[in-house]
């Protein structure tokens, strides 16, 4: 049986073929959700770039497309927003076909699913600079939970969910075993001993029940952010926001369980990987310091890192030895 290519197919019948057995459904003319006067409706957008976001030596297309879901799905959750509606356009290289469309397209029709997307649609252009991925999503935010969300104050914990710096010691990792894959030598030795921040960087997990969690339990977080770009983004970010200083402190900060020994072979510290690194994808909340005893039982997997501080202390990493250290982000 021949290979399907672009060629042979047409645009249209390409997206038709693509959404065969995904349960949504193609060409829709706006893609849309019912929504009544008790929501808000929340939207984001992001463009991801061969040669800058992600390198395809080394990057599984199905995890490239799983990713790029969960980073435009963790925009929404941390504004307490559930995911609605999804829009991808491919700019598609000659390098590319059908067939690794079709795995770039498997992995985001999962991570919908997974996050409960209700309508997804595709475009497809004609790329001259490599893949290029563009995503935007909708969601959903009630209006009694914005309303319930709490007003930040000084001491005010923040929190996040998960480790950090994983994801750029994974990718570091990868662009030093670049050569090998360019020549179809697999050091898989290497890679399995580091296989979980591998994972950070190729395939991030999300819960797709945070907000619904928080809401369960009370627990209204008064600023949420990404930390895609580092923590030290997201934190000044936050401080930005908030009128309010924030300190985080060096030990408080989680690592996933390799990452001093990949960062002693890589002459990377993990501090700095967490703190200016990227693509980590974890979720940072504000929570009220009177929630502490709440929030610690029922999100075991969150992390508190530090605290609001008043304006005048700004933004700061505390060391064990006590030292102030000014955050400092390009926000790249």
């Amino acid at each position: 049986m021949a290979t399907d290519t672009f060629a042979s197919l047409g645009k249209q019948e390409a997206i038709k073929l693509l959404f065969e057995g995904t349960n949504y459904v193609p060409f829709e003319e706006t893609v849309t959700f019912h929504a009544d006067n008790r929501s808000y409706i929340i939207n984001t957008c992001k463009s991801f770039l061969e040669g800058i976001d992600f390198d395809l030596v080394y990057f599984p297309l199905k995890h490239l497309g799983y990713k790029c879901v969960i980073a435009i799905s963790s925009e929404l959750y941390a504004r307490m927003a559930r995911p609605r509606t999804l829009s991808v356009c491919l700019g598609v290289s000659s390098k590319l076909d059908f067939e690794q469309i079709r795995e770039i397209w498997g992995g985001v029709v999962s991570a919908a699913h997974e996050h409960n997307y209700e309508h997804i649609s595709l475009d497809i252009q004609p790329s001259c600079n490599g893949l290029n991925i563009s995503i935007s999503a909708t969601g959903e935010c009630f209006d009694l939970d914005m309303k319930r969300r709490s007003i930040a104050h000084s001491k005010d914990l923040i929190c996040v969910s998960g480790p950090l710096g994983a994801a750029y010691l994974g990718q570091a990792l990868l662009e030093s075993e670049k050569k090998y894959y360019e020549n179809g030598e697999i050091k898989t030795e290497q890679l399995e001993k580091y296989k979980m921040l591998l994972a950070a960087y190729l395939k991030p997990e999300l819960n797709p029940s945070v907000v619904d969690h928080l809401v369960e339990a009370g627990i209204y977080p008064s600023f949420g952010y990404v930390v895609s770009k580092g923590l030290a983004d997201a934190v000044l970010r936050l401080t930005r926001d908030s009128g309010f200083g924030a300190k985080i402190y060096a030990e408080k900060i989680p690592f996933e369980g390799n990452s001093f020994a990949l960062g002693s072979e890589l002459n990377i510290d993990p501090i700095s990987a967490a703190m200016n690194g990227g693509d980590d994808y974890r979720l940072l909340f504000t929570i009220p310091i009177l929630k502490l005893d709440k929030f610690r039982a029922d999100f075991q997997t969150f992390d508190i890192i530090g605290h609001l501080a008043q304006s005048e202390v700004g933004a700061v990493l505390l060391t064990p030895e006590g030292v102030e250290l000014p955050l400092k982000a390009q926000g790249w």
